[in-house]
């Protein structure tokens, strides 16, 4: 019994150091180099903006930064810095209703409609080959996997945070 113990835990330390090491080789610079005019976030963050103020036709072509920052999974802080960086580079322009206080919402501009449709094109090239030899079945399987790992992975931190929130108020009693 604690043989198949240590096993398991062996099988689980290559299983858990395989992905680290997957996820690492997937987010260096083995991809960034498809992105010379803007960064992956920004990518995502154009991407984003425009199925935000496509969705629904009450904004009228405006992606609120709340909205974008729900979408993307990140503060509004960091949210702020990638659409700053976007509107620095005539990407997007930022604006808000009333006094601002009704909320600040981001729009794309001429030029980051065509930065988005350019890099579209150049991903849309890269993953067209790597889907063709990869085989488009076994990247839909690939896909649906990751985003039940995802799920899985979110509700696993969310439980740590939890206990770890449970933690520190015993701590403070």
């Amino acid at each position: 019994m604690q043989e198949q113990k240590v096993e398991q835990e062996i099988d689980i330390t290559k299983l858990s150091n395989e992905f680290t090491y997957r996820k690492y080789m997937m987010s260096r610079d083995s991809v960034r180099h498809l992105f010379s005019k803007l960064s992956v976030a920004e990518y995502v963050a154009l991407q984003s903006i425009e199925a935000i103020s496509g969705d629904s036709a009450i904004y009228g072509g405006k992606a609120y930064l709340t909205d974008l920052s729900v979408r993307m999974q990140m503060s509004i802080r960091r949210t702020s810095k990638t659409v700053r960086d976007l509107r620095d580079c005539g990407y997007v322009k930022w604006s808000h209703d009333g006094n601002g206080t009704d909320g600040t919402y981001v729009t794309i501009t001429d030029a980051g409609a065509k930065q988005l449709h350019e890099q579209e094109t150049i991903i849309k090239d890269f993953y067209g080959n790597v889907i063709n030899k990869f085989g488009k079945e076994n990247m839909i399987n690939l896909l649906i996997l990751m985003k039940e790992l995802d799920t899985v992975m979110e509700s696993e931190i969310e439980e740590m945070q939890v206990v770890k929130n449970d933690d520190e108020s015993d701590e403070n009693e």
